[in-house]
């Protein structure tokens, strides 16, 4: 069975962060908004401070209205990249530790390429989106994704920092 390099890369990434996750202190942040750091069993989620995501283990509570909803990719590429990992594992932990939330993940891709083509990168990119909630104890009854490949542009334009912003998987909450 043959790897890719960034499978590999991927993998590991994702170890450290675990390893990383698992071993330092945790905030934890009580009602009032005040803070204060415990070896405990809480954890911050987010990428940077203030992002206002807060877990305390199997029964924590994670703010998903302070999460990135919007995750972007590379070109050409449907792996998900090392600065999508902490938001995406707070989207996680909220999913498994809320079964009756719901998410869908919408597929796009810039418009380069085929129609057909844009529509099956965008559903790799929302399908990869997915295999990591799912590694990361989310239901697949709580999952939806969809490909709009190239259809529904972020921003419109053909400059590199345009294209870019279309390369995306969002995150969209459904009330069930």
């Amino acid at each position: 069975m043959r790897v890719s390099n960034a499978a590999k890369a991927i993998s590991l990434a994702l170890s450290v962060a675990w390893v990383v996750g698992c071993s330092s202190p945790s905030t934890l942040t009580d009602d009032s908004g005040s803070s204060s750091t415990d070896n405990g069993s809480a954890t911050t989620y987010g990428s940077g401070s203030g992002s206002g995501v807060n877990g305390s283990g199997v029964g924590g509570s994670v703010d998903v209205a302070n999460l990135q909803t919007v995750f972007y990719f590379d070109f050409d590429a449907s792996s998900v990249r090392s600065d999508s990992i902490a938001d995406l594992e707070a989207h996680a932990q909220y999913l498994a530790t809320h079964p009756s939330a719901s998410v869908r993940l919408e597929g796009h891709a810039d418009e380069r390429g085929t129609r057909e083509y844009n529509m099956a990168l965008a559903e790799r990119r929302a399908k990869s989106v997915e295999r990591f909630l799912a590694i990361n104890g989310v239901s697949g009854v709580q999952v939806e994704s969809i490909s709009y490949g190239e259809e529904k542009p972020a921003v419109m334009g053909s400059s590199e920092g345009s294209l870019s912003q279309n390369r995306r998987v969002e995150l969209k909450y459904e009330a069930r």
